[in-house]
């Protein structure tokens, strides 16, 4: 087939059952957009930010675990879409984005709107793409797809010049893809499987240490029957909320500095941590030296790269978490689970000496409570995506997520102004669902513009700002660390909420007690628009436990004494 190189990736983004593409427009990508116009094959979303729009893809992607796609223009417009690479890549999420390049000619001129986008995302892709040649350019594409979706996932960069956009050629799609160079381990060994298996049942303190690559390989029910068949406690990591289901007996909570105390006593005092997909982060790990010092460790990855690459380990399996424990599983049928009764027991007085607990009060809105009432409002039927900061701690903490992909953060990078762009990503995977952003009154800022996008496609997603009209966790850390010298974390100066998300084609909702909170939800939902609903909350409210950075994880800030744990309320 005769085609030009803007057709060939309409062709390539239909042909890999891409759905739904998130862009903006430019000069170098212009004549991809005008085949975008042409094509009914998938749907496109003008967001009102490159950022955005690698956010909301990336949404997208977290929330189906599928490839998502964002599109770019060339200078400024790839530039604006570095964060989300960024963000999208320390949490191994599986993206394409296309980016428009200057004609082949001009590259190394200085050219209008020139930029190196290879060079600048070489540290922040899995892998990137300039390409070169109209012949090319079906081969790279179909590569970019399985090198975002393989192995372990990330975003790919394709860069494509103007001039490749325009010539005409023959457009013959792979079926398959041959990288020599790129052969990801899948099953693991099975003698170190065996081995693993042999420590686990002369474990007598072993510990289930589940991070965001079991979402990634879609392990949680293998993940429930190891726990169950075992009878082993787990804890879970910030990425991998909803493995275990918050229900499940044997989860402790989620370990790391804002961990609960259970959650991180298991990890200091375990012979065995059996790691499934997680990468010991420096915020679940703490002081190095202090980290697990009496256990010894099974790191299941599928990223060579990350076994041992921060703590010694003793029984290291490159592999799918997923393949993985299809082999360890059968292996188990003969653990004595009452090995590990005299564990459980003393975890389960960790937890009743220091439960995941706050002081709540009639007086003010507690974010808590409200994290608390959403759970209890909406609970498993919703998706909830969250910014950075205190709100997105504290939903980690007290949302009971059931299941994975329902809980969609920026966990490695950081990223303020993930939240909204992302909640438009997962809201159009899933429309059937309620979708709901935890943000803050500093976070919700950063991308406030996508207001006018979901208004715009008819996203109704909620976004409830926890409003304490500071940089919360920044002015958290100057409370404690700082003699309270709140350098520039001050927002008392903010815009009217309401009017505002009235003007980009929303509604707004201010709330100062616990009966508006529960009717501004109720009436979001039914309104079935992009929402504010503004939340004052308490000013100068912590989020506790705390590790102090650089600190132990046994050596942790608790929470107040609450009736349930002998304290008063």
């Amino acid at each position: 087939m005769q085609m030009s190189g803007a057709q060939m990736v309409c062709e390539a983004i239909i042909a890999e059952g891409v759905k739904t593409v998130f862009g903006y427009p430019g000069g170098a990508i212009m004549h991809v957009y005008d085949e975008i116009y042409k094509q009914d094959g998938f749907e496109h979303i003008l967001t009102r930010h490159e950022q955005a729009a690698v956010h909301a893809a990336d949404g997208y992607a977290r929330a189906t675990g599928e490839v998502g796609v964002a599109m770019v223009t060339s200078g400024p417009g790839f530039t604006n879409a570095v964060t989300g690479l960024a963000t999208a890549y320390m949490d191994s999420i599986p993206l394409v984005v296309i980016s428009g390049q200057v004609p082949l000619s001009l590259i190394g001129t200085d050219g209008f709107q020139e930029i190196d986008a290879v060079g600048i995302s070489r540290p922040c892709t899995k892998h990137n793409f300039l390409v070169r040649s109209l012949e090319e350019l079906p081969r790279i594409l179909k590569e970019a797809f399985y090198l975002a979706r393989s192995g372990r996932p990330g975003p790919i960069l394709v860069d494509i010049p103007k001039d490749i956009t325009v010539d005409i050629g023959e457009f013959n799609y792979p079926d398959s893809v041959h990288i020599p160079s790129y052969k990801p381990t899948y099953k693991g060994n099975n003698r170190q499987i065996e081995k693993a298996v042999e420590a686990i049942k002369k474990a007598k303190k072993p510990l289930l240490y589940i991070g965001g690559g079991a979402v990634l390989s879609n392990a949680y029910k293998l993940i429930r029957e190891l726990a169950e068949k075992t009878q082993i406690p787990a804890v879970e990591t910030l990425m991998a909320r909803g493995v275990m289901g918050a229900k499940n007996p044997l989860l402790l909570g989620m370990l790391g500095m804002h961990g609960n105390y259970a959650s991180n006593m298991a990890m200091s005092e375990t012979d065995l941590i059996i790691s499934l997909g997680a990468r010991f982060d420096d915020r679940v790990t703490g002081k190095l030296s202090e980290f697990a010092k009496y256990a010894d460790i099974i790191h299941v990855d599928i990223d060579p790269a990350n076994i041992a690459k921060l703590v010694d380990v003793d029984y290291p399996i490159v592999g799918d978490v997923s393949t993985v424990l299809k082999k360890m599983l059968p292996l188990l049928d003969d653990v004595n689970t009452a090995r590990y009764q005299a564990w459980r027991d003393i975890l389960k007085r960790y937890d009743e000496l220091h439960p995941q607990s706050y002081v709540d009060s009639d007086e003010v809105i507690k974010p808590q409570w409200a994290i608390e009432r959403l759970g209890e409002l909406v609970g498993e039927d919703a998706i909830i995506t969250s910014d950075v900061g205190q709100h997105q701690m504290w939903a980690a903490q007290h949302y009971p997520f059931d299941r994975p992909r329902q809980w969609i953060n920026s966990g490695g990078l950081g990223t303020m102004g993930f939240g909204l762009p992302a909640a438009i990503g997962a809201k159009r995977a899933y429309p059937e669902k309620t979708v709901i952003n935890i943000t803050g009154d500093g976070s919700i800022l950063m991308n406030v513009q996508e207001l006018i996008t979901a208004a715009e496609y008819k996203v109704p997603v909620i976004n409830v700002i926890l409003n304490n009209h500071f940089l919360g966790m920044v002015r958290q850390w100057q409370t404690f660390f700082y003699e309270k010298r709140y350098s520039e974390t001050d927002l008392s100066f903010q815009p009217n909420w309401k009017a505002l998300a009235e003007a980009c084609g929303g509604i707004g909702y201010d709330v100062t007690t616990k009966e508006e909170f529960d009717a501004a939800l109720e009436d979001a939902i039914k309104q079935n628009k992009v929402c504010f609903m503004n939340v004052a909350v308490n000013r100068f409210e912590n989020v506790l436990p705390m590790v102090p950075a650089g600190g132990a994880l046994f050596n942790m800030m608790l929470p107040p004494k609450t009736e349930e744990n002998g304290g008063e309320k």
